[in-house]
């Protein structure tokens, strides 16, 4: 099933965004993951429920499963408490990386010195300190928009992590590589906030029986260009995402025996939880390839109630993104070039919610393409609202519905050119699969 995100000034956009209970909206998105077919239609696919986690065999052997969104908590704000795994690693690197970005963090000097201290390791909060300063005072003419002065509450300052790869790790330390995109600005005036990408490279130490932060650096990441069909939004659009009105993601890298997310708790926290993960689990690129991961996935995660009906349409999408794509069981066309789909939540805010059911709104970007030498296939961003409707049954939070709404687009970097097709394998394949909520 094919959805197209519309410009903002489309009459039709709203009708496009009109929440509908039929269980076909699963085909219509993947976690909030737009796949930009070879037909030039724009696939998205969704789903909600739990995480995905790292194989069994990277956790050390004295590692415990965590139940999803229960062994994370929050400590001044900053998100502690991770498996002694690889996926946890990769949880601890990705939100360090979202607080260090926050707009809390970079305008309030005592809230981020507050952070700092939860985050860095023994030894390496002065340094820590110092670099997340100077940064503070580097970002702040972004967060102004066209303002002569920078506001927190008008503030817009979302980070999403679409990759990670473990660069090392042993039971008592880890490097982790992060492939980002930042959406920074201001909800006032008239200066659209700008979207950019980021290459962050965390080191992290067990300390404490958790893993902290030794150092962490930033460089450029690899640009996917916004794609042309999605207009930059006005500045007002993005009131719905400042800090007051939405929530960063919090990932926590944990899972159950099965290798999919144990019970999420039943609150408001884990109902975000399950929202985000459904938006990274339906963009990963096993969800396309891999019939049998596909079906272990929606028997884990999907509500019983709509359980055949997803599971009809995902697989009649991934066959479709599969055909046009030209690609094979192993994500890869007959010259090699790879399918590459990620999805990163950037917000979330709630909706409705009570003990039963849930509905979360999330703010997702997503990348999708063939990394090889068609650069007419070079992998493209896609910003989108979804809507993650949940239920309560077998014991955790489960989705029944997720409905695109009207896109949420940032501007583009300034003169900046996109990479060429064949440089995003760096960021394909399970392994580089960030870890879930």
């Amino acid at each position: 099933m094919a959805f197209r995100p519309r410009r903002r000034n489309d009459s039709s956009a709203k009708a496009a965004g009109a929440r509908k209970p039929s269980a076909k909206l699963w085909g219509i998105a993947a976690g909030g993951a737009a796949v930009v077919t070879a037909a030039g239609v724009i696939v998205s696919l969704a789903t909600g429920s739990p995480p995905t986690p790292a194989p069994a065999a990277s956790a050390p052997a004295h590692s415990a499963p965590q139940t999803s969104g229960e062994g994370v908590r929050k400590v001044r704000g900053v998100p502690v408490g991770y498996p002694h795994t690889k996926a946890g690693a990769k949880a601890a690197a990705a939100n360090y990386t979202t607080v260090s970005g926050s707009s809390v963090f970079l305008t309030d000097k005592d809230a981020r010195h507050r952070a700092v201290s939860v985050m860095a390791a023994q030894g390496a909060a002065g340094t820590s300190t110092k670099k997340a300063d100077h940064a503070a005072v580097q970002a702040v003419g972004a967060l102004r928009g066209d303002s002569r002065k920078a506001s927190t509450k008008r503030a817009v300052a979302r980070t999403g992590v679409l990759s990670a790869h473990v660069l090392g790790f042993d039971a008592h330390r880890a490097m982790v590589r992060l492939w980002t995109t930042t959406v920074r600005g201001s909800a006032a005036g008239h200066t659209t906030p700008k979207a950019d990408f980021q290459s962050v490279t965390v080191t992290l130490t067990w300390e404490s029986n958790d893993w902290k932060m030794k150092d962490s650096s930033s460089t450029k990441g690899l640009f996917a260009p916004i794609d042309a069909r999605q207009a930059s939004n006005v500045t007002s659009d993005f009131s719905d995402f400042v800090p007051a009105a939405a929530e960063d993601p919090v990932l926590s890298g944990s899972a159950g025996q099965d290798g999919f997310p144990a019970a999420y708790g039943r609150n408001e926290r884990g109902a975000h939880a399950a929202a985000v993960s459904a938006t990274m689990l339906y963009g990963d690129p096993r969800f396309f390839t891999d019939e049998g991961w596909r079906h272990r996935m929606l028997a884990a995660t999907a509500a019983p109630s709509v359980l055949d009906s997803v599971t009809s349409d995902t697989d009649s999408t991934a066959r479709l993104v599969m055909e046009n794509r030209g690609v094979g069981a192993d994500g890869r066309a007959a010259d090699g070039s790879e399918l590459i789909t990620r999805t990163a939540a950037l917000a979330t805010r709630t909706i409705s919610y009570s003990d039963q059911a849930a509905s979360v709104e999330l703010w997702t970007a997503s990348v999708g393409g063939v990394a090889g030498k068609d650069e007419a296939q070079r992998p493209q961003v896609a910003f989108l609202r979804m809507t993650v409707d949940l239920v309560w049954t077998k014991g955790t939070w489960r989705t029944t519905a997720v409905t695109p709404s009207k896109p949420l687009v940032p501007s583009p970097p300034a003169m900046q050119e996109a990479d060429p097709a064949d440089s995003f394998a760096d960021v394909g394949g399970a392994s580089n699969a960030p870890a879930t909520a």
